[in-house]
């Protein structure tokens, strides 16, 4: 899809760790990030070992810059979170959240500071936890993602907002997601602004039932995964322009239809400070 500048696309992505056939998804993971041509990548389940690292590999192929969050080893296979970016980039922290007990868990959250043609812009990339069961658990990860969110994001008058990309693990109306897009009291003075309610064309649905690798899933046809910006902001920056999906569909690979996930992309235009007024 063609981009209409000078706005800045962003993208963000669960990539399924390396479950199903992953040397076959992964060209239709890099093809489809090609044919997006995003500025900034927010990917979630990303794979690497202590000898390949799947954000690196992302990263030459499509010519751009990248950080993750350290990884969490288990068996020598590390599952974690990261942002590439066209422009150089900066980690400005990997931190884990909050599991069901409060205390802190394998999940991460890794935050960066991306040199982009209209300053220092701020993102983060996080993944918690997936259990329909699990919205308290959820709640807590989503207050402490508030809490360092009102950090990263520096001045909210004068300096650019933050941009996340998330697997969520949530529909709109939960009480996690009412606690991130201030319909409940979560921290003073930050909220975020859900990108698809904005300007997202349909249901936007990112787990759905015609993806085979979720034909037994109790629960498709949901939104679980988010592009949000935080407000307050200088408006009108950071307000998105348009949002839709991708990787909705098979992609051929050497002869065979391949999904490259089991869930579909979050894509979004933003408008940048050189369209205000």
């Amino acid at each position: 899809m063609t981009k209409l500048a000078p706005t800045m696309r962003v993208m963000t992505w669960n990539l399924w760790w390396r479950f199903g056939p992953f040397e076959q998804r992964l060209p239709a993971i890099i093809d489809t990030m090609r044919q997006v041509d995003a500025d900034v990548l927010c990917l979630q389940e990303v794979w690497s070992n202590n000898e390949r690292d799947v954000a690196d590999e992302i990263a030459a192929a499509l010519d751009m810059h990248a950080v993750r969050t350290d990884p969490v080893l288990w068996n020598g296979e590390s599952f974690g979170n990261a942002i590439l970016s066209r422009w150089p980039i900066e980690r400005v922290a990997s931190l884990p959240i909050p599991n069901a007990e409060g205390i802190d868990g394998h999940r991460r959250v890794v935050a960066a500071s991306v040199d982009t043609p209209w300053g220092a812009w701020p993102f983060a990339s996080t993944h918690i936890d997936h259990r329909f069961d699990a919205s308290a658990a959820r709640q807590l990860q989503v207050q402490r993602l508030l809490e360092l969110s009102s950090e990263w994001r520096g001045d909210p008058i004068s300096d650019l907002p933050l941009i996340v990309g998330a697997d969520l693990n949530a529909v709109p109306d939960t009480d996690e997601i009412r606690l991130l897009t201030g319909r409940s009291a979560g921290v003073p003075g930050i909220v975020f602004s859900d990108v698809w309610e904005q300007v997202g064309n349909g249901a936007g649905h990112t787990w759905r039932a015609e993806n085979p690798y979720s034909a037994d899933s109790a629960w498709p046809n949901r939104r679980l995964d988010y592009l949000l910006v935080s407000w307050p902001r200088p408006k009108p920056v950071g307000n998105p322009t348009r949002a839709w999906n991708v990787a909705t569909g098979p992609v051929d690979v050497d002869g065979e239809q391949v999904w490259a996930s089991d869930h579909c992309g979050v894509v979004a235009d933003f408008i940048t400070p050189s369209e205000s007024p």
